[in-house]
């Protein structure tokens, strides 16, 4: 639950600051900006990981009573949010190497480039990277779309038990 969290803060996080850093004159603070975003990347990624790491490990609690159909959309809507977890701060790691601009995660950690330099590659990049991102966050607002349905229209317990205190089974 806490992982949840977490990366859900932190996807929200990168995606505003992302759109909000890209319209900015060059000057020291986009610099900060793109660096907090590739660092909040990388995070997610390792907390994706993580979390299928800790999937792997422990079994989710069963399901909620639905229709076969919703069972269904919401394991693939899952196994999606993860692939993007994934596949999105790559394609921001591709696209930097492409650019040029190594990723240094926390400042400290230099990561080597994916690919060497290449102008026309880097454009792609950028596209692939955007419009993962807002696929993503589609996915995500079809995500909490349903988690408040299953709550208001359902009334079952699919968003309170992944809410903070909360008991699972």
């Amino acid at each position: 639950m806490t992982l949840h969290w977490l990366a859900a803060l932190l996807i929200v996080g990168g995606f505003t600051l992302g759109l909000s850093m890209v319209d900015l004159p060059i000057s020291r603070q986009k610099l900060q900006w793109y660096a907090w975003h590739k660092w909040i990347g990388i995070t997610v990624f390792l907390l994706a990981c993580a979390r299928l790491g800790w999937r792997a490990r422990y079994r989710a609690p069963p399901p909620v009573e639905m229709p076969a159909w919703q069972q269904r959309s919401a394991t693939i809507s899952h196994r999606l949010l993860y692939a993007l977890m994934l596949v999105i701060p790559v394609s921001g790691w591709l696209y930097s190497s492409a650019t040029g601009v190594q990723v240094v995660y926390l400042g400290w950690v230099p990561l080597p480039d994916l690919v060497p330099k290449h102008k026309e590659l880097a454009v792609v990049l950028r596209a692939v990277h955007v419009t993962l991102n807002f696929t993503l966050l589609a996915l995500v607002c079809v995500h909490t779309a349903a988690a408040l349905k299953h709550h208001y229209v359902d009334r079952d317990s699919v968003l309170t038990r992944m809410l903070p205190g909360s008991r699972n089974p």
